[in-house]
């Protein structure tokens, strides 16, 4: 257990530079401007509301999350930006890395468990969940998961459901905390305890319970996928998303090159089988082979490989497009892996060397991730801080561009703004999204011939794009076309009621 605290503490401690930090991207959506996480009483009424806005159209269904933010906004008297917030998650995350090291402990020896613990405390794709605030549903996730299996090993079964219950409300991937279960237990063997018939009917009820409603509430989400996807079959899907599961296997054994966003063309955007297709193929096919192969031989391996690649399904694009191509918070889970096999690596040394050099070994190890995750931590600082690590460290992301044009265009930089949106354009051409941006923003200068050819473009590969459509209107009358205009506001008010008021403004 002293272990154990010890590893939750150092993760503690890495992230307390963020309380000092503000809102980043989908924070303030998420939190500043969402009434229901103001407050626990409007937390509770929202149980039934999705967990994006609904202008959003994003939807999914997180209302743990959106509670957790209520409870901190509560007790830090309403400060979004607050240190409260950022600390509430080095907290989480604390406690979760608290709750591997235990689970670990069954295989492992104390020392070489609490190496895990320190390994996974200080990885540094943890950074971009805590040190984010809507990372907060990894960390209430993997609590909940980690949380489940221990209570399930203790006899605590009522525990067990009410965490695989918080798993699942806190984000989707939290519907296998069962399944975790049902693995812990697998690895055990016949020698182990035996769970009761009421403990797996609880967690069929509530996992049956979440995904009615999931589809019912939050299924809007599924909609969402990420531009690189637009217009993809599955081979031109799987062209891109193999050679993220590379990437993403390669930031588990060497976070070195970390990025704010893996679009295009930080993953190249791919139309054909490639080299990193091929490496990725691999591993999938590896990965199911080894969770078997390790079941005796390193039950710890079997387990924290077969709830990371879990976890990672949802949003790896094998089996559907998602979202994103990858995102650093989705390997929170996955991070558990490299630490079991840094704790592996550590029990051999000891045992041919001795334990001295495995600490001295092991002290190389987690010195040099905290040391990264610490350099990375001001990359999340803010917005601005944000973007300008991006632009440095990643000039071929195209979002990163794009996004500049948004900072230059409110600026006023009018030469800057689109050459910037120039240089967005010319690492990936098939965003819709970036179309419609810019196609508005060329607009309010006057140039409806430069707009035309972008809405064109933008609505032939998603014809309903609401960015697109506000141009297109925005256009119609520009060109004295009221009756174009009238049609395309119709269109979108209809698929879009929350619009209604922006095109009023217009048509008044």
């Amino acid at each position: 257990m002293k272990g154990a605290v010890v590893a939750g503490l150092a993760a503690i401690v890495l992230y307390l530079p963020t309380v000092r930090y503000g809102l980043v991207q989908d924070d303030r959506a998420i939190i500043a401007s969402n009434p229901a996480a103001h407050s626990i009483g409007a937390a509770l009424r929202a149980f039934d509301d999705p967990y994006w806005p609904p202008e959003s159209g994003a939807g999914l269904y997180r209302p743990a999350t959106i509670l957790s933010y209520a409870v901190d906004w509560t007790l830090s008297g309403g400060s979004p930006g607050g240190g409260w917030l950022h600390l509430m998650n080095a907290l989480w995350h604390g406690l979760a890395t608290l709750l591997v090291v235990l689970v670990l402990t069954r295989w492992l020896s104390p020392v070489a468990a609490t190496v895990a613990g320190l390994v996974f405390a200080w990885h540094p794709v943890h950074v971009e969940g805590v040190a984010s605030l809507v990372g907060r549903a990894e960390l209430l996730a993997a609590v909940g998961i980690f949380g489940a299996v221990l209570a399930a090993r203790r006899g605590w079964y009522v525990g067990a459901v009410a965490c695989a219950a918080l798993a699942m409300l806190s984000k989707e991937h939290g519907i296998i905390a069962g399944v975790a279960i049902l693995l812990d237990y697998w690895l055990q063997g016949p020698a182990g305890r035996r769970y009761p018939i009421g403990l797996w009917i609880g967690l069929a009820v509530v996992t049956f319970a979440f995904l009615a409603a999931w589809f019912a509430i939050g299924r809007a989400g599924a909609s969402d996928v990420a531009a690189v996807f637009i217009g993809r079959g599955g081979a031109g899907r799987l062209a891109v998303a193999l050679p993220a599961i590379a990437r993403a296997a390669g930031l588990l054994v060497w976070p070195v090159s970390l990025s704010v966003d893996y679009g295009p063309q930080v993953i190249p955007a791919r139309t054909s089988f490639s080299a990193a297709a091929g490496f990725g193929a691999v591993l999938v096919i590896a990965i199911p082979v080894l969770v078997v192969w390790c079941r005796r031989r390193a039950p710890a391996v079997s387990f924290t490989l077969a709830l990371g690649a879990m976890s990672y399904l949802p949003t790896s694009n094998l089996l559907f497009p998602s979202g994103v191509v990858l995102a650093e918070r989705n390997l929170y889970l996955a991070a558990g892996v490299a630490a079991v096999l840094a704790a592996m690596a550590f029990e051999f040394i000891v045992s041919r060397w001795g334990a001295r050099p495995a600490f001295a070994a092991m002290g190389v190890v987690v010195l040099a991730a905290g040391a990264r995750s610490f350099a990375r931590l001001p990359a999340w600082r803010d917005n601005r801080s944000q973007l300008l690590t991006q632009l440095a460290e990643h000039p071929e992301s195209y979002r990163a561009h794009r996004s500049a044009a948004a900072v230059l265009a409110g600026l006023r930089d009018t030469a800057g703004a689109r050459r910037e949106y120039r240089t967005a354009d010319s690492l990936f051409a098939g965003d819709p999204h970036l179309d419609a941006a810019h196609a508005l923003y060329v607009i309010g200068l006057g140039d409806t011939t430069a707009a035309r050819g972008l809405i064109v473009r933008a609505r032939a590969a998603l014809p309903t794009e609401p960015i697109a459509m506000r141009a297109q209107f925005l256009l119609e009358l520009a060109r004295g076309k009221r009756r174009g205009a009238l049609a395309v506001a119709d269109s979108a008010q209809s698929r879009y009621p929350w619009e209604r008021t922006w095109y009023l403004t217009y048509l008044q």
